[in-house]
């Protein structure tokens, strides 16, 4: 039965990758060549226990029950946390292996995450978009200093540092830190960033937090506390008769949002994009080089890109934007 269980939410998740692949950035390919399969006789899981420096790995997947799906059919791509990486999870987590291994719902939400249902080598994996897991969140990969990077669903990094390792019914990346998924809704990240407090103070003023803690998913383009001080000056206002006009502020607010999901590299240049304002023609335009043009003509600036939330996405810009 837990097998079967398994199975099934593998078999989910390559329908939410599905999206991934394709494209002219070269897509995900479905399957080894001939001459590859012949090569790599062994499966995943026989892979990573001829490689030392993954015994950590492999006795946190026999303890959560995926070895058998992972020596499936597949097709697999698993990035690889080395045991250094368990290591330093260990200690930014303040816990034992033992203890670990023993949260059964961390264990395996933690390990299939690690886990895409196709077979992706380095070169096939789309940079900067979103690459959904078997766990259900999403990662990101870019190429950086000639090599992979990956973030996490908590904004942390990881490295790739062997890439390609090849199996009967996949590949296998070594990565050089344990991924995590994410464990912030869009509220709670902007909660805990300092220069987005005005943003939060606006949003509860609003009564949209309960909205941006929902399921989602969405992106939020979100002005920073200058933006914010530059806005008042602009309409000649205190920041409590911004807060008080509950009517402009949701509308403004809401042209923050995208009913959608959308990293940096997935917005597509020079398009109006339909916002959650309830308003006719509330569009915006967001170009190559990261500008997003308001209906009233005016710019701001994407200053972070790409923070990672339970229920979306969040870009950081340098600008309040207007409606029309």
């Amino acid at each position: 039965m837990q097998r079967r269980t398994l199975l099934s939410a593998f078999g989910a998740g390559s329908l939410l990758l599905a999206g991934c692949g394709g494209g002219d950035d070269g897509g995900i390919a479905p399957a080894l060549s001939q001459p590859q399969a012949q090569a790599a006789a062994a499966d995943i899981v026989q892979t990573a226990q001829a490689t030392p420096a993954f015994s950590t790995l492999v006795r946190a997947l026999d303890t959560a029950g995926l070895v058998p799906t992972l020596q499936g059919d597949g097709p697999f791509t698993v990035f690889a946390p080395d045991n250094a990486a368990f290591d330093a999870l260990l200690a930014e987590l303040g816990v034992t292996l033992p203890q670990l291994l023993a949260d059964q719902a961390l264990l395996r939400s933690v390990l299939t995450f690690h886990v895409l249902p196709v077979r992706a080598t380095s070169t096939q994996i789309p940079a900067g978009r979103a690459l959904t897991t078997v766990q259900g969140g999403i990662a990101k990969a870019e190429p950086v200093g000639g090599g992979l990077q990956l973030t996490d669903g908590r904004n942390r990094t990881a490295t790739v540092t062997q890439a390609d390792i090849l199996a009967r019914n996949g590949v296998i990346h070594r990565i050089d830190r344990v991924l995590l998924p994410a464990n912030r809704s869009i509220v709670q990240l902007a909660q805990a960033t300092p220069d987005l407090s005005t943003l939060v103070a606006a949003v509860q003023a609003a009564g949209l937090d309960t909205t941006l803690a929902g399921t989602g998913p969405f992106t939020v383009l979100a002005p920073t506390n200058a933006a914010f001080t530059a806005l008042l000056a602009e309409l000649g206002v205190t920041q409590a008769q911004l807060l008080a006009d509950t009517a402009l502020l949701q509308r403004v607010l809401a042209y923050h949002v995208l009913p959608q999901r959308a990293l940096r590299a997935e917005i597509p240049a020079g398009t109006a994009l339909a916002t959650a304002s309830a308003a006719a023609g509330d569009t915006l335009v967001v170009s190559a080089a990261g500008v997003v043009t308001d209906r009233l003509g005016r710019t701001a600036n994407l200053v972070l890109t790409d923070r990672f939330a339970t229920n979306g996405v969040v870009h950081v810009i340098d600008r309040v934007l207007r409606p029309a």
